[in-house]
This record gives structure tokens, sequence and C-alpha cells, in this order.
């Protein structure tokens, strides 16, 4: 149990520290996060996938449009819905965050044998099926960090 304990601890510094290397904070590190996944979505489904309340949605999106990062829109069939999107510059700051984390992640992983790296990975992705069995197997609607 300590290892797996540890490896989330180690999984979840790594991913506060990459956020903490760029000008954002985590919040609004997710919601791009969110966008970048989904693309151009309403206001409520970030919330939604956030699992957050729309208030604090409208806050976060209010900081990353007067820095550039993001885009408000209107829903063409409902003008009532505001849609959210990122900027060029949102995206980057995106693949910078991911980017640092994935060379983070290469150069620890890349000290282990083939052989051990496999098994890792393997365990992990029967753990991540057991803990979210709904998710797809990629984890790619999990945007938690």
């Amino acid at each position: 149990m300590r290892a797996f304990e540890a490896a989330t601890r180690d999984l979840v510094g790594l991913a506060l520290r990459s956020v903490e290397r760029s000008e954002l904070s985590l919040p609004q590190f997710r919601l791009l996060l969110v966008l970048y996944e989904l693309g151009t979505v309403s206001s409520t489904q970030c919330a939604r996938a956030l699992g957050v309340a729309g208030s604090s949605v409208t806050r976060l999106a209010d900081r990353l449009h007067k820095s550039g990062l993001l885009q408000r829109g209107a829903d063409p069939h409902n003008r009532s819905v505001v849609t959210l999107a990122l900027t060029p510059a949102g995206r980057r700051a995106v693949r910078q965050v991911t980017d640092r984390r994935r060379r983070e992640l290469t150069k620890a992983l890349g000290q282990l044998d083939p052989q051990r790296r496999r098994e890792c990975a393997a365990t992990l992705d029967r753990l991540h099926e057991l803990l979210d069995p709904g998710a797809p197997a990629d984890g790619a609607h999990r945007l938690l960090l």
C-alpha cells in the first residue's frame, strides 16, 4: 500500500510542479485543460467537467479572458448560453505545462528497463480501470490535474 501512496504523491507533485512553473493557478490550468480536450463548450459543461459551480467557472474565465488565454462566445442556437474556447496562447500554455510533465516522466521512466516499464504501465492501466470503471481506457476525460 505504501508504494501506491508514494506513487500517488509523486505523480500529484509532478502535476503541481508543472503548473507552478507557469503563470497559472491550478484551477485556471484545469479549465484550460478542459477546453483543450473538449474544444469550444458552454461554461455549464466546463463546470460539470470540473465538478465546480458555474460561478467558479465564470470567475476563472474572467481572469483567463483578460490574460488572452480564452475567448467567450455565444451558442448560435441559444444566445443565453456562453461558450468558452482557447485562444492560440491558451493552447500554447496547456502544451507547455503538459510538455513539462512528459519530459519529467520520460526522464524518470527512462531509468527503468523496458520490461519493468511495460509491467508498470500494465499495472497502472488495470488500476485505472478499477478506480474509474466508466472512464475511457486512455483516461482522456479525467481532467482533474
